[in-house]
């Protein structure tokens, strides 16, 4: 397999949130460019820590997305439709799903 340069982590589980973060974050690390998206619920503990690594993720470059109203208004993520979701993950070299 070659370089992976796109990356999509796909956020269903509540309980996987942290995990699904953190390896977005770890990602970016190692040059990919990620696309994070947390799908169909509200973040269930949107502590400090959480909130510093998803500001971590913005400032390196790394896209937030949520089909949730909530995120989108108090937490900054970018909206996407099912049918805009299925359009960027055909562009992606390697889909995460959690």
């Amino acid at each position: 397999m070659g370089k992976v340069d796109k990356v999509a982590v796909l956020i269903k589980d509540v309980d996987q949130q942290y995990e699904g973060l953190r390896t977005s974050l770890g990602l970016l690390l190692e040059a990919a460019s990620v696309q994070m998206y947390v799908l169909n619920h509200e973040i269930k503990n949107m502590d400090e820590a959480y909130r510093d690594n998803m500001a971590f993720i913005d400032e390196m470059e790394g896209e937030r997305y949520s089909n949730h109203p909530a995120k989108v208004e108090k937490y900054g993520f970018q909206p996407v439709t099912t049918e805009e979701l299925l359009v960027k993950l055909k562009e992606v070299d390697l889909i995460i799903p959690f």
